[in-house]
């Protein structure tokens, strides 16, 4: 029998137009943010139009679509090129947009089943992988590459060599990781919702999960509003704002979900070598910029500023505060060490999320006749990958501790509210 009665008002279930608004909002976002990003870093000066091409390439790489780099300079000579790093100021826009879309019938009520919730799913899915093949598609450009002065340069244009790296999308590759990247936007935007009800068959996620997952959903977005702050702020004191609003728009989330896991006590290895201008704070420059792999955490990017070590009480405050809100949106009669438990799940599972996509590396060299990996500004490579066991090793402790913490406050407060 269906719950609604007869005179109840017809409810307009969300259809292929509202669908399309949504995945249209989304990828608008996501454009926006992305050229604004890419023109503040110089893209715009890119030969043969090739500026939106690169934002599209922008785009495709922040939804977890891959784009190849090629290179050709003849028989004579050989080039090689790879990037691989996700804009998560991209990723971020488009992820927060379509959530709000997707969600918005479940806080009117329009979708009041499962079967309903994964019909409306699929309605977004479509437009969706439609508009990630045209991007696809349009995400691929080559460039020349100057061999400079001096005798590389005298050797190219005796033998005809003209250098070129390029860019391509790789289509089947980018809808299947697209689609996995908006499957997993749509399963959290509802459970970490906590204004929109979920169907009635969901309902025991929302007491088991919603909690967790709005907390730590929260302490992203707190660790990238207080990045912002402290980039406006560098922004109008320290000069370069240009190459400032660059790093904001395209990897705040990037180096503030970083700090977070520094702050936690994690470590990740990396290393600078060649003209690489790194968007990102001068202390880890310093700290990258070494001639073996070095080690990244708070003790070593301390030797160079102090101010660092505020990582670590900055995390523990978010962190308690995550816990606190999880266990004050959990039931009431859920014993502490369960709290701990879900707790330090949800936080591993974040900081597992953070380690997956905060990996860095990028490469370029260029060889002719055999003299190869040519230094310079003709070489050059970047990476930056975590430690990830020792890191959710240390989210497990952390949310164990900040967990029952968390917990005994909640509950404090509410024999507060009881008496």
């Amino acid at each position: 029998m269906s719950s609604r009665t007869p005179s109840a008002p017809a409810v307009a279930r969300p259809g292929w137009g509202q669908a399309v608004a949504t995945v249209l909002a989304g990828l608008l976002a996501m454009g926006v943010v992305a050229a604004l990003g890419l023109w503040a870093a110089g893209a715009g000066d890119l030969p043969d139009g090739a500026f939106p091409r690169v934002v599209a390439a922008t785009v495709v790489t922040a939804v977890g679509g891959v784009v190849r780099m090629s290179g050709d300079a003849g028989g004579l000579a050989e080039t090689r090129a790879g990037v691989d790093v996700i804009p998560l100021s991209v990723t971020l826009a488009g992820a927060l947009v379509i959530a709000a879309g997707f969600v918005r019938p479940l806080r009117q009520g329009s979708v009041s089943g499962a079967g309903e919730l994964a019909g409306w799913a699929v309605r977004i899915a479509v437009p969706w992988l439609l508009a990630l093949l045209g991007l696809s598609l349009g995400a691929r450009q080559t460039f020349t590459i100057s061999l400079g002065e001096g005798m590389i340069s005298d050797i190219g244009d005796l033998f005809g060599i003209t250098p070129e790296v390029g860019f391509a999308a790789d289509v089947p590759l980018t809808l299947l990781c697209g689609l996995l990247w908006l499957a997993v936007v749509l399963v959290l935007a509802p459970l970490a919702s906590r204004g929109a009800p979920l169907p009635g068959s969901l309902t025991r996620f929302q007491e088991a999960v919603r909690p967790a997952a709005y907390a730590m959903v929260m302490l992203l977005l707190v660790c990238v509003g207080l990045g912002l702050v402290v980039g406006l702020v560098a922004a109008t004191t320290r000069g370069h704002p240009a190459e400032t609003f660059a790093v904001l728009l395209l990897g705040l989330p990037n180096l503030a979900w970083l700090a977070l896991t520094l702050g936690l006590g994690a470590t990740w290895d990396g290393r600078v070598e060649g003209p690489f201008a790194l968007p990102m704070p001068h202390v880890l420059d310093q700290v990258l910029r070494s001639s073996d792999v070095s080690a990244v955490n708070v003790g070593t990017l301390a030797e160079h500023d102090g101010r660092v070590w505020w990582l670590v009480p900055v995390a523990a405050v978010l962190v308690l505060a995550a816990a606190f809100v999880t266990a004050a949106g959990s039931p009431a009669g859920m014993p502490l060490w369960r709290h701990a438990v879900h707790m330090a799940v949800a936080l591993a599972l974040t900081v597992l999320l953070i380690c997956l996509l905060g990996r860095v590396s990028a490469s370029y060299g260029l060889s002719v006749l055999g003299i190869g990996e040519l230094g310079g500004d003709l070489a050059g490579e970047l990476f930056l990958r975590p430690r990830i066991w020792s890191a959710l090793g240390l989210a497990v402790l952390w949310g164990l501790v900040t967990g029952l913490l968390g917990a005994l406050l909640a509950k404090g407060l509410r024999w507060k509210g009881a008496g």
